[in-house]
């Protein structure tokens, strides 16, 4: 049974949303990507909602929820959960409306969009490791101050202005013949999926889940879903621990045509790729849609002309850093390698100028001589190497270990 609370929305809801909303967002570009196109063998094109206001699609269902209210409900004050998109995007809207807001977030969101959400007016309460515990302390507070609770993706206004962006997408390129979406909770993939469908039914709709939160595919896929206690990701944007059931049965089991896993891994390689090729920051969730389309390149029906959303480009500049290097590594653009040789005069310089021959480029060298498994006058050298491929990596290790004791590649 599903509960009153949730009605399932309508085309004419999304285009509401859509007038109600206008002047307090952005038309986000769709761009044709070259290097994409050239991979896929098709025409791909990115949806820019990472240049978004308050730099997610998140603006677009607060909006309209927010300017829905009565001047009553707005003075009783506006409160919300959130690892950090639907946070900014609340306290934006609620200053909008003249409405106070009280963002409740998970202790390990990011710290750029703790202050974003606080640098909006919004009242920042950090609580929980979590989406899911964070949810809980919001919604006591709901019930001890009376404030109107906003909730990230289920609340049929929400939902229709997520949705917004699949008329957008259809007015731009009314060719499309697929597209695909990031899920956390699901609003967002619900709203534009069922737009596309009511107006394009033949048009795939594709959503991309983490595999350290993937509860909503296993809904999809007729799996009984089993949570992680906790989920570690470089998408938390869509790490939501418990998928809505209503939200399964309302519009993903109806308007979404399949739904992958990807890794930390996959994403880190899809945000390198975007920022290499695109030119482009998206954070982890919104790389997720690249990183699915790549995994199921030979797969999924992606037609003639095919839609990426990048759903938002908040980004810690920290994580962004180790993310470059997590994606360099995964296709053998930098490696750590080190070996084992004997202490002695001139090694070094023999080594490095055996790389130097093979194309690598030398970024760091280490020096360790306490290393358990080394023997008396022996060392290991650790190098960090910008190389080309993983073959090219090979390449090197099968060089060094004919002229080291030992070689291992470090990560």
């Amino acid at each position: 049974m599903i509960p009153a609370l949730m009605e399932s929305i309508k085309l004419s809801d999304v285009q509401a949303a859509r007038r109600r909303i206008k002047s307090g967002i952005q038309l986000t570009q769709l761009m044709h990507s070259r290097s994409l196109s050239d991979w896929f063998g098709l025409d791909m094109f990115l949806k820019h909602e990472n240049e978004q206001r308050t730099g997610s699609f998140k603006i677009r269902g607060a909006l309209n929820k927010i300017r829905s209210l009565s001047e009553e409900d707005l003075a009783r004050g506006i409160v919300a959960s959130s690892a950090g998109n639907h946070a900014q995007g609340v306290a934006l809207s609620a200053s909008l409306s003249g409405a106070k807001a009280h963002i409740v977030m998970p202790k390990t969101s990011p710290l750029i969009k703790v202050t974003a959400t606080e640098n909006y007016g919004a009242q920042v309460y950090l609580e929980g490791a979590f989406y899911d515990e964070a949810y809980a302390y919001a919604k006591k507070l709901e019930d001890e101050h009376g404030y109107i609770f906003v909730h990230p993706f289920r609340d049929p206004l929400v939902i229709a202005g997520q949705g917004t962006i699949g008329l957008e997408l259809l007015e731009q390129n009314p060719d499309l013949d697929s597209v695909v979406v990031p899920i956390g909770g699901g609003g967002l993939i619900s709203g534009i999926a069922m737009v596309i469908k009511s107006l394009k039914p033949d048009c795939k709709v594709y959503g991309v889940v983490s595999d350290r939160a993937p509860a909503m595919r296993h809904l999809f896929m007729g799996e009984k879903p089993n949570p992680p206690e906790n989920i570690s990701t470089i998408a938390e944007g869509i790490a939501v621990k418990e998928p809505s059931p209503e939200i399964h049965e309302l519009y993903i089991s109806k308007y979404v045509d399949d739904i992958v896993e990807v890794s930390d891994s996959e994403i880190a390689s899809a945000m390198v790729l975007l920022l290499e090729r695109a030119k482009t920051v998206t954070e982890g969730s919104a790389a997720a849609s690249v990183a699915g389309a790549m995994k199921m390149k030979d797969k999924w029906d992606f037609g003639k002309n095919a839609a990426l959303l990048l759903c938002g480009g908040n980004v810690d500049l920290n994580v962004m850093a180790q993310v470059i290097e997590k994606g360099l590594a995964s296709k053998g653009r930098l490696t750590r390698i080190r070996v084992y040789v004997d202490d002695r005069p001139g090694i070094l310089t023999g080594l490095t100028q055996i790389l130097s021959e093979l194309g690598a480029n030398i970024l760091e060298v280490h020096h360790d001589r306490r290393d358990p498994q080394l023997q008396i006058r022996q060392t290991a050298i650790d190098f960090l190497l910008e190389t080309t491929s993983k073959a090219h990596v090979k390449q090197l290790t099968e060089v060094l270990d004919k002229k080291c004791l030992a070689v291992e590649t470090i990560h």
